[in-house]
């Protein structure tokens, strides 16, 4: 039950963090929003290891930098397949390529699970799918050069918990920090570059440049996925247009970035939550439905409406949570 809290409160908190992303992608280049953010989560960390603790062990610290840059490159990679491909294809490829990536790993490593909570799992990918569904009116085209960047991403997400589920249970938030520390001179190096690129590039701004800023909404600095509707997005630049202030687009990079900082609190502590071979399993794919912190912001701040493949997957995926629960 704790496990399976841990796990879903993660998902909820990235969710939390992608609409906050989202909505500041609308005013600054998404891939600079995701440096700021994982910069910015640096500071719960350092707070929690004045709180916490950590122990620097050479195994905390290494599967701390795995993640770090494992979490890095997906992000990178997830801008690279929105910006050829259709975002509604690629989203939920990238979710359950994240989702799906540990579940082998464990029943490659051994891992028995009862066909309860092997039917959970099921449902809850189907759930991560559903969820992630939305519209894309951009008109891309599928290519398999978009779907194998999405796909790779997915496994740069799915490297995220692998990684965390390495680290020793005594190692407190060390993992963390490593890996945000990467992370941010990752997506920072990244940012510099791509805002070089624009200045360059600046006089023949291409139509297929535009697409790419107004699908990559949201990142997740651990791991990024874009979740929201473009009319969420466009919603989130109206209200945020009219809030006007630096300051406002500051605080909401400083909320996205604090929340995905204790998202990553979360998985890991669920990981390390229970002796039991399928807590892998079940956090990874928990961790994969973060969409639907996502898409219940966007209902409470932009009144957006859920469609009915997501009701249906938010539905599905409670069942599957409570499966998890009990078996």
């Amino acid at each position: 039950m704790l496990t399976v809290m841990l796990g879903l409160s993660g998902a909820l908190v990235y969710g939390f963090a992608d609409f906050l992303g989202g909505l500041a992608s609308r005013r600054v280049r998404p891939v600079t929003v995701a440096a700021i953010a994982a910069a910015v989560g640096m500071a719960p960390l350092l707070v929690g290891l004045v709180v916490v603790g950590a122990r620097f062990s050479w195994q905390a610290t290494l599967w701390g930098a795995v993640g770090g840059v494992s979490g890095g490159v997906g992000v990178l990679l997830l801008y690279a397949a929105l910006a050829i491909g259709p975002m509604s294809v690629l989203s939920p490829l990238t979710a359950v390529f994240s989702a799906v990536v540990p579940v082998v790993v464990a029943l490659i490593r051994g891992t028995v699970l009862s066909p309860v909570a092997i039917g959970a799992l099921v449902v809850a990918v189907v759930a991560v799918v559903l969820v992630a569904s939305v519209r894309d009116t951009g008109g891309a085209r599928l290519t398999t050069r978009g779907v194998l960047a999405a796909a790779v991403a997915g496994c740069g997400f799915g490297g995220i918990v692998l990684a965390f589920n390495e680290t020793p249970g005594d190692s407190g938030v060390a993992p963390l920090v490593v890996a945000r520390v990467l992370q941010a001179l990752l997506l920072g190096a990244a940012a510099v570059l791509s805002a070089r690129a624009a200045r360059s590039a600046r006089p023949a701004r291409s139509a297929g440049a535009a697409r790419t800023a107004r699908s990559a909404r949201s990142a997740r600095s651990g791991g990024a996925v874009v979740v929201a509707s473009s009319a969420a997005a466009d919603g989130v630049a109206g209200s945020t247009a009219r809030g006007g202030s630096v300051r406002g687009l500051a605080l909401v990079i400083v909320a996205c970035g604090v929340f995905d900082a204790m998202a990553n609190v979360f998985i890991q502590t669920g990981l390390h939550s229970s002796t039991d071979p399928a807590t892998l399993p079940v956090i990874s794919v928990l961790n994969a439905l973060y969409p639907i912190g996502t898409v219940v912001l966007a209902g409470l701040v932009l009144r957006e409406r859920l469609t009915v493949l997501q009701g249906v997957g938010i539905g599905l995926a409670l069942a599957a949570s409570v499966a998890l629960a009990l078996s």
